[in-house]
Order: structure tokens, then C-alpha cells, then sequence
């Protein structure tokens, strides 16, 4: 088995929007779909590659306005229920120095005013960026290492050498 089987099947980053029940009709989560992978894609692997969409996931959990709370009060006991949205961004240890990790949470709050025909993210939007460390990320019955996934032909050589500058194999 080659590595670019391993990066078309395994997830390399879990994108979790999570949002009042109805916020984000069908037209906004396809967009998001696309743009959200997009917004971290070039960040994580260097640059624009089709072949390393295989390896994000968009998950869209709708919460009713009752599941929900801002200021310590539920959404759906507020008069004026507030514009709240959190995005969760999981992915594989790498080099991930804190210009890359703003990268991405700039790039993902864009895309979802984008997405939402806004000028500029409400306030209440929060994203949080977790780095999943070495050896705890796994699929098909094993545990991965981004490690594996180099030499996938998706990833530039400049991204390659800091994330191997980054993750020291253990010996």
C-alpha cells in the first residue's frame, strides 16, 4: 500500500461547526464544506492539492436555541437570541507555530462570514485549533503519524522539512 492510498482514506484534520439549530441552512453548509477544508488545506500541507481533500471532515452539529446558553442564559430564554458559533479544528501534530495556527482561525472565521453574507464574523463566533499529539490518532485499527503520510505527493517540500524539523521520530 502506497502512501497516497493513506492520505486519500485517512483524516488528517476533523472541522466541527457547531451552531444553533437553523443558523446554517443546506446552500451554507455545501459552501462551508468546501471552504472550511480549503481555509486549512493550504495552511497544513503547503498549498492548494485536490488529492489531500480526502483527508478533511466538515461535521455541522445543529444544537437547539434551548442546548445552548451565552452569558449564562439559554439561547431560547433570550429576547434577542445572539449570533453564537463555535468551529473546532482537530488535526495531526505537526509544525503548527502560532502564525500558522492564526492563519487558519482567520481563514475559517472569513469563510463562514463569507458563507453567512457578512461583512465580518460576529463576536460571538469562536474558533479553537487543537493539535492531536503523536500516537494519539487513529483509523483502520491503528494509530497514525503524519509522519506517514510525507511522501503522499500532496504535501511541499517546505512544509515536509518543518514538519520533520517538528515531529522527531522516537528512537
Amino acid at each position: 500500500m502506497t502512501h497516497v492510498i493513506i492520505a486519500e482514506r485517512d483524516t488528517l484534520t476533523i472541522i466541527t461547526v457547531t451552531a444553533p439549530a437553523g443558523r446554517l441552512g443546506l446552500a451554507q453548509r455545501r459552501c462551508l464544506a468546501k471552504s472550511l477544508t480549503d481555509a486549512v488545506l493550504a495552511p497544513e500541507i503547503g498549498q492548494h492539492a485536490p488529492a489531500a481533500r480526502m483527508g478533511f471532515q466538515v461535521h455541522f452539529h445543529d444544537l437547539p436555541a434551548d442546548c445552548m446558553a451565552i452569558g449564562g442564559r439559554l439561547l431560547s430564554d433570550q429576547e434577542t437570541p445572539r449570533d453564537v458559533m463555535t468551529v473546532n479544528i482537530a488535526v495531526m501534530n505537526a509544525a503548527w507555530p502560532a502564525e500558522v495556527r492564526a492563519e487558519v482561525i482567520r481563514n475559517v472565521l472569513a469563510r463562514l462570514a463569507e458563507a453567512c453574507g457578512m461583512q465580518a464574523p460576529a463576536p460571538s463566533w469562536w474558533v479553537n485549533f487543537e493539535i492531536i499529539e503523536e500516537g494519539s490518532w487513529g483509523s483502520r485499527g491503528g494509530v497514525l503519524s503524519i509522519l506517514q503520510l510525507l511522501d503522499s505527493g500532496v504535501f511541499t517540500p517546505q512544509r515536509i522539512e518543518a514538519i520533520r524539523a517538528a515531529i522527531q521520530p522516537a528512537t
